[in-house]
């Protein structure tokens, strides 16, 4: 069995995936314009007035379907979130869950009917069902990249599909559970199909149809940090910030701040359909009442308010081709806070910085470039991207990304004791951008980390020989490697990982946020990291741990970050957004 080539199952399901996005690009379009148009609109009517509004609505409603001591602590917590400052992401957290939660609904409730009318279909529909909940709900990320491009519809669908099963497995079973008497009447009296559906199937179901309901507003709700990865933004862009930046308290906030939202979706969607106070006001008014608002909100957002010569833009304008959109990466990176000096600094009041990943970012740099189409992104160099698209920096007059920068190699105090191989090899360790650049290049090329670093090992014993002159062979000794998932990382760390492990040293690879690899060196549960960028790009988490790890200097000297650009767009300067 061992000598059975590895079946390309990956490659299968590659190929498969460029031919869909190909395949059905115009579609995969309309349904981003559509299910954005959706968010806006639901962002619009949420956020029309003071918070104040919307605390008392959601509080009457709480309180009408759950009870008043529901409903004052539905008070008292709105407020706070607005208190702490994330009403805006809370709002546009909830629109997420609202769209998700409709989705499940228009979709997962036919499905779960049709399941339960056509055994065959059910017995088809239950593995992909148990499939979808299985699967980590990070994968559903990768393809709604590709389909939908960063933001935050790639969020939504992973979501919908994530959170869809409850609402299909529940509809299901609530109309296998009517009684088979009452379908036999209906049968003895002439009753057809769609009128047994919906008046005796669907109305004895509905309490476990809700139940379904429910579960998939929880799951989506679940999922709104995992969609932050793409560019979602709300309360899980906060947490996922936090998280990056090691920010105990801004990510309790932005948690408690979920919770809330959890607590209010969950009773409301709970109860809606027996609500406490149903013999005081009849459902149907309330329900009336809260489609008026709603009704009357849109119709008041949709009448313009006059000529607003701020709202005019030039739709030949570098801005109007991007959407007003810079990609961006990780939230907590350092050329993130770098970015968003950027748009300050110049003026560039209408553009947004779309957080997500350096993997999302590259994969909506290809996307762009393959199809001639401008983008604007957050780059640095050395990056293999550089080596596989034409691209170029946009100058930056204000020096808002600040100069060349240095990789640096950081240790944990008392490895030079502790294992003074390592800390001798380590302490060597420096090579050239264009060396990075071909382990970089290997990798995207189809080689895996570890197979591209041996590679570069093998070709390169020259440059090997030199950081390893002098060091104390090992003993089996353990080291770990703390890294972030950048490109640049990933290659610097798994070839020095490669030269210990070659030395004698048992090298174990951590891969966390750059808050948290910082915070590891510094209290000694990881050993060390080689990427560390200075002056400019970690100086924040350099100064707030520097006292408890030990700077080993540069490893590679001349790297850049910028906003950068495919060649074929005309533009060269970052003040050129202004226009």
């Amino acid at each position: 069995m061992m000598n059975i080539p590895k079946i390309p199952l990956g490659e299968w399901i590659n190929v498969l995936v460029d031919w869909i996005t190909i395949t059905f690009a115009n579609l995969f379009i309309l349904l981003t314009n559509s299910i954005e148009g959706l968010l806006d609109a639901i962002v619009a009517i949420l956020s029309v007035g003071s918070p104040i509004v919307l605390i008392i609505v959601l509080a009457l409603l709480v309180a009408y379907t759950s009870g008043w001591k529901l409903g004052f602590f539905s008070v008292v917590s709105l407020l706070l979130i607005d208190n702490l400052g994330y009403w805006e992401s809370s709002i546009q957290t909830l629109s997420i869950v609202l769209v998700s939660g409709l989705l499940t609904i228009l979709v997962g409730i036919p499905v779960g009917i049709w399941c339960a009318q056509q055994k065959t279909v059910n017995r088809i529909v239950t593995p992909i069902l148990d499939f979808m909940q299985t699967m980590p709900a990070f994968v559903y990320l990768i393809p709604s990249i590709l389909f939908f491009g960063i933001g935050v519809v790639p969020g939504i669908i992973a979501s919908f599909i994530f959170a869809i099963a409850p609402t299909i497995r529940m509809t299901n079973l609530g109309i296998d559970e009517v009684p088979k008497d009452l379908i036999e009447a209906a049968d003895a009296f002439g009753s057809g199909k769609s009128q047994k559906l919906f008046k005796i199937q669907l109305p004895l179901a509905m309490p476990t149809i809700m139940a379904g309901v429910n579960q998939s507003i929880m799951l989506a709700l679940s999922m709104v940090v995992t969609a932050s990865l793409v560019g979602a933004p709300g309360l899980g862009a906060d947490v996922y910030r936090a998280v990056s930046q090691i920010d105990v308290g801004r990510g309790f906030e932005a948690g408690l701040s979920i919770v809330f939202i959890a607590i209010i979706l969950d009773r409301i969607s709970q109860n809606l359909r027996n609500p406490t106070y149903k013999h005081i006001i009849k459902p149907k008014v309330v329900f009336s009442i809260l489609a008026l608002l709603i009704a009357g909100t849109s119709i008041v957002l949709a009448i313009p308010l006059g000529d607003d010569a701020s709202a005019i833009q030039d739709e030949n304008s570098i801005g109007a081709a991007v959407g007003y959109k810079i990609i961006g990466i990780e939230p907590g990176a350092g050329i993130m806070e770098q970015a968003r000096t950027t748009v300050k600094e110049y003026g560039l009041d209408q553009w947004n910085l779309i957080e997500g990943s350096s993997a999302a970012m590259t994969t909506e740099l290809k996307k762009a470039y393959n199809a001639q189409k401008p983008i604007i992104v957050t780059g640095w160099s050395p990056h293999w991207k550089f080596s596989s698209f034409d691209l170029k920096f946009l100058e930056d007059p204000k020096g808002t990304f600040g100069g060349a920068e240095d990789i640096h190699t950081l240790v944990r105090k008392g490895l030079k004791e502790d294992a003074p191989g390592a800390y001798t090899i380590l302490d060597q360790f420096s090579w050239e951008p264009k060396d990075l650049e071909d382990v970089m290049a290997y990798i995207t090329g189809g080689m895996s980390a570890e197979e591209a670093a041996q590679k570069w090992i093998k070709e390169n014993p020259d440059r090997v020989a030199e950081w390893v002159d002098g060091a104390q062979k090992a003993n089996g000794e353990s080291i770990d490697l703390a890294l972030v998932a950048w490109d640049t990382e990933i290659a610097s760390t798994n070839v020095i990982g490669k030269v210990l492990d070659q030395n004698g040293y048992d090298v174990s690879l951590t891969q966390v946020e750059v808050g948290p690899m910082y915070a590891g060196i510094s209290n000694g549960s990881s050993d060390a990291m080689v990427g560390a960028w200075l002056p400019s790009t970690h100086i924040e988490y350099y100064n707030a741990y520097k006292e408890d790890l030990m700077d080993l200097g540069p490893n590679l000297r001349g790297t850049k970050n910028g906003l950068v650009v495919p060649q074929y767009m005309e533009i060269d300067s970052i003040e050129d957004l202004q226009k």
